[in-house]
């Protein structure tokens, strides 16, 4: 016969400590919380606000070429990079369609078509398209 001799019985402890678990947990999520919105980067994108379908162009587009010289035109009018800022300005307060196409000439370096594109951006115009020709399928 087996005594008990001490009146307390021995029973395995089968109860699991959350607490370190609880503190990683919330670490992890502090750090989540904080980091997150500094890993968003991309193109900045305004998108319209509308339920309708199609365009509606009520303004003739207005084409922007980028000559093999590196030269601007817009329409007849010659215009100087430096310039591009103040007359765009000017000239899109008027339009209801704020946006423009670029047609640049293929030997035209890319840099400088950036940099037409920058001053474009800086004129309050966001909307730029690149006017290309389909490829040949020969």
């Amino acid at each position: 016969m087996a005594a008990n001799l001490g009146g307390k019985s021995r029973a395995t402890l089968s109860e699991i400590n959350v607490t370190p678990l609880v503190d990683v947990m919330l670490v992890l999520l502090i750090m989540f919380m904080v980091t997150a919105p500094m890993m968003q980067q991309g193109i900045d994108v305004d998108l319209p606000k509308t339920s309708s379908s199609g365009v509606e162009l009520n303004d003739e587009p207005f084409v922007l070429v980028i000559q093999k010289n590196q030269t601007l035109k817009a329409g007849d009018q010659n215009i100087q990079v430096k310039d591009i800022r103040t007359k765009l300005k000017s000239i899109f307060e008027m339009r209801k369609n704020k946006q423009i196409y670029i047609q640049a000439d293929r030997k035209v370096e890319y840099g400088f078509v950036a940099e037409v594109m920058a001053e474009l951006r800086a004129a309050g115009i966001f909307n730029i398209g690149l006017i290309t020709l389909p490829k040949d399928e020969n």
